[in-house]
């Protein structure tokens, strides 16, 4: 529960703005000029502090980020690492997934890649107290969904 000066502290949020954007290369174009500019959000600290942010990472990573734009022309973001599918496709060396899968197959992993995904995804703040194991297979789901064939060992 919430106590008495938490609610009485909380800022009314205006929105929550969810976009992709490239790791480094927040500019104030679109997409991300006009989606924050629409709340009246202060563009260049976004773009420098999200930039900041990501700079650990490759350019052109897709980034998932949320952000929470507050009445009082504020805001708080949240970067998530990037999706799954970026992962699998990077690691099998495709561009997309199978367009039958189940029937036809795309490309095919190791475990150990599976593993090595589940542990950078693991980061995540949605995924920090799930355990490995179930992010594994969690992975694994969405590499049958894709077309991508999980093994033991590659030949």
């Amino acid at each position: 529960m919430a106590t008495l000066k938490e609610i009485l502290t909380r800022r009314p949020v205006a929105a929550t703005i969810r976009l992709t954007v490239p790791a480094g290369g927040a500019r104030p174009a679109p997409p991300v000029g006009p989606a924050l500019g629409q709340y009246r959000l202060n563009l260049m600290a976004f773009c420098k502090d999200f930039n900041a942010r990501t700079q650990k990472y490759k350019p052109d990573t897709p980034m998932a980020v949320t952000i929470t734009a507050f009445k009082d022309n504020t805001f708080e973001f949240t970067v998530k690492s990037p999706s799954v599918t970026w992962y699998l496709k990077k690691a099998a060396g495709i561009e997309s997934g199978s367009g039958r899968p189940g029937h036809v197959v795309a490309s095919t992993l190791s475990v150990r890649h599976v593993y090595e995904i589940a542990k950078v995804k693991q980061s995540d703040p949605y995924c920090q107290y799930m355990p490995l194991e179930s992010i594994c297979k969690s992975v694994i789901g969405t590499a049958n969904t894709m077309g991508i064939q999980v093994v033991k060992d590659l030949e």
